[in-house]
């Protein structure tokens, strides 16, 4: 039978003082004559230290990259993330599930390829160069002073609305879907970048403009709201953007209107800016 003092120096329980067995405490530094035994005994040290918590997590590439230190919190795995987080990877997986079953016109063979023609005429009738080339032809060919102030303004939006989204491009720069393809009518630089949608935001602050500033009956002020909407929906339809594109794209240029009344331009005060310039 071991004596007492046998028990006591292995890592084994040993008994106290009081008649309890006491073990060695994972937190504590262990004794000086028992780390000199494990550096005497080469295979111990081994075994122990690979036993151990933090060589258990240390093992194997991470060990060998970061010379046995452990790894920063930040590159560690996050078993943890936040409900925002979490919301946030939803959603994204969610508009990218929808973007791509709406996309029944992205290419010919798609289950509604037959209609893409169709929906390239609308993409066509939401671009900014016929937008602005129709503004300013109106402009020009106004003969009163309330249409030239309403053609003015309506191109000082177009400007606005092509200086804030190709901005906004610019710093998000999202992919276009995968599945579009990159037919579309007279592209720019940023045109390249999906979120948020120029269409979109075009229409939505066109829509606003043209049922406040003209004099429309009921049943165009109707076919103006429609353009409108469907302009947005061809969007995913073609497959050019994601759903989320779209409905930021109606929230933007909803607002970019309320920017626009913000600096209205009148005739008088143009006069007087183009004065003062002279």
């Amino acid at each position: 039978m071991p004596s007492p003092k046998a028990r006591s120096s292995g890592s084994g329980p040993c008994p106290g003082g009081n008649g309890r067995y006491e073990f060695l405490s994972l937190s504590r530094a262990p004794a000086p004559q028992l780390l000199q035994r494990q550096g005497s005994d080469p295979t111990t040290a081994r075994l122990r230290a690979s036993e151990s918590p933090s060589g258990r997590r240390g093992s194997g590439s991470s060990t060998s990259s970061t010379g046995g230190q452990q790894l920063p919190e930040e590159d560690c795995m996050r078993l943890n993330p936040s409900f925002v987080g979490i919301a946030l990877r939803s959603l994204l997986a969610i508009d990218l599930w929808l973007s791509k079953r709406l996309g029944v016109c992205a290419c010919e063979d798609s289950s509604w390829g037959s209609v893409r023609p169709l929906m390239k005429l609308v993409e066509i009738s939401g671009h900014g160069i016929p937008w602005l080339a129709g503004a300013a032809y109106c402009l020009y060919k106004s003969d009163s002073a309330a249409g030239q102030e309403v053609m003015l303004n309506l191109l000082t939006a177009l400007v606005l609305d092509l200086v804030l989204v190709g901005v906004m491009k610019a710093v998000v720069q999202r992919r276009r879907p995968a599945h579009n393809r990159m037919d579309m009518f007279a592209t720019f630089s940023v045109d390249g970048y999906s979120f948020p949608s120029g269409h979109a935001t075009r229409a939505a602050m066109c829509a606003r403009f043209l049922l406040a500033h003209l004099v429309l009956a009921a049943p165009l002020r109707v076919l103006v709201l429609l353009w409108a909407t469907f302009v947005g929906f061809s969007r995913v339809l073609l497959g050019r953007h994601h759903v989320t594109d779209v409905a930021f794209g109606f929230f933007m240029g909803y607002w970019q209107y309320n920017l626009v009344e913000m600096l209205w331009l009148s005739p008088v005060m143009l006069q007087s800016m183009i004065g003062r310039l002279h």
